[in-house]
């Protein structure tokens, strides 16, 4: 699956961008890129993906 995506913002070691689904519907992902941290998930608002960046703690190792 090729995703472009557009308007990314950066908060902390989180990004969060813009994309369209196979449907065409808008899906906002937030994705960390710490070292050894796999968070990701996908969000229907961009709203909720900014949210989640700000409160996301990696786990300690």
């Amino acid at each position: 699956m090729f995703r472009r995506f557009r308007n990314i913002l950066r908060i902390g070691p989180v990004r969060i961008g813009t994309a369209n689904n196979q449907r065409g519907r808008q899906k906002h992902t937030a994705v960390c890129t710490a070292p050894r941290c796999d968070f990701s998930a996908d969000y229907d608002t961009r709203a909720a993906a900014e949210l989640a960046a700000r409160t996301h703690r990696c786990p300690v190792r």
